[in-house]
């Protein structure tokens, strides 16, 4: 069964929270946490990792009941494509098949989308 989930995120509002050492702690593994750090805007990094975690939940039909902002890792590929890297349980619940997901962002907005198979 082909599943898939959008979300759109404000940019400006994540810029806000990157200054709560908790919330990126809370809401970012400690792999993303690196790779903001290496970015030159952040904020715009951010937004679409938080786009793709709530696009992927969309996904999956439960939201985060189950599965929380940890058990999924938004990285990128040797050639920048985002991959979404699942703790074992968000796995199961994804149903092991394959999985894929487009960020995208303007000067104000992150979206991401999220596909399922």
């Amino acid at each position: 069964m082909l599943r898939c989930g959008v979300d759109i995120v404000e940019i400006e509002r994540v810029r806000r929270c990157l200054e709560n050492p908790r919330f990126l702690a809370r809401c970012f593994t400690e792999r993303e946490r690196a790779l903001l750090a290496s970015r030159r805007h952040p904020a715009e990094t951010a937004a679409g990792i938080w786009a793709a975690k709530e696009a992927f939940v969309k996904a999956l039909g439960t939201g985060f009941r189950g599965v929380g902002f940890q058990d999924i890792s938004v990285l990128r590929d040797r050639r920048g494509k985002p991959v979404l890297s699942l703790s074992p349980r968000a796995q199961a619940l994804a149903g092991g098949g394959a999985i894929d997901v487009s960020i995208s962002h303007d000067r104000t907005q992150a979206v991401a989308f999220v596909v399922m198979l």
